[in-house]
């Protein structure tokens, strides 16, 4: 009840995203920056409790930023900017666990029961006699928009995603402090998105 009696009565941090939300619709970079810089501790926070001890944390906090920007547009303000943001981190985690877990159950290997073994089949109805060519456009796609960035950006995303490093070796290793890393990661993956939204029918 307290939550619902809050949410009438918009507190000054809520007038705050407000007034943010509202810059950055109007095209303020400064207003992405600064709703990140509130509410990056509480979604790691808020996403560690789901994804115990993952070292994707700071990966998947990103994300649910970009998928929250790229949603703004469609934000109702009848509702806390927390609130909304909140619930995009949560399905975002949970999505997460779920791919995490696929493949670790393999429908062909034996099922283990009082009496012993049990092997079973199941049909693939997933197949598509072209779906490598569908995978090989989807990754030429990505790395044409990856080749497209700038080059600071293009940099920390191939040293992240293709080389697999840590915030702290690309750090380390190019000389820069970590939150300026992050922070690089970040506007990367924003640009990649929105490059990507263009070719979604291709996808």
């Amino acid at each position: 009840m307290a939550d619902n009696q809050e949410d009438k009565s918009p507190s000054a941090s809520s007038e705050q995203d407000r007034r943010l939300v509202e810059r950055a619709l109007g095209g303020d970079e400064s207003a992405y920056a600064e709703l990140v810089s509130k509410y990056t501790n509480a979604l790691q926070r808020h996403i560690a409790r789901m994804i115990r001890g993952a070292s994707e944390v700071d990966d998947l906090v990103q994300e649910c930023f970009i998928k929250a920007f790229g949603a703004l547009p469609s934000y109702s303000f009848d509702y806390a900017f927390s609130t909304w943001l909140y619930k995009i981190a949560t399905n975002h985690a949970i999505d997460f666990l779920r791919k995490r877990k696929l493949p670790t159950t393999s429908i062909d290997q034996p099922v283990k029961a009082k009496d012993g073994e049990i092997e079973f089949e199941l049909p693939d109805i997933t197949y598509r006699p072209d779906q490598h060519i569908v995978e090989d456009e989807r990754k030429q796609i990505l790395q044409e928009a990856i080749d497209s960035l700038p080059e600071k950006y293009y940099t920390v995303i191939v040293m992240r995603h293709q080389q697999e490093k840590s915030y702290e070796e690309i750090a380390r290793e190019l000389d820069l402090p970590l939150g300026t890393v992050k922070a690089h990661i970040f506007r990367a993956r924003a640009m990649l998105y929105r490059k990507l939204r263009h070719n979604r029918g291709s996808l």
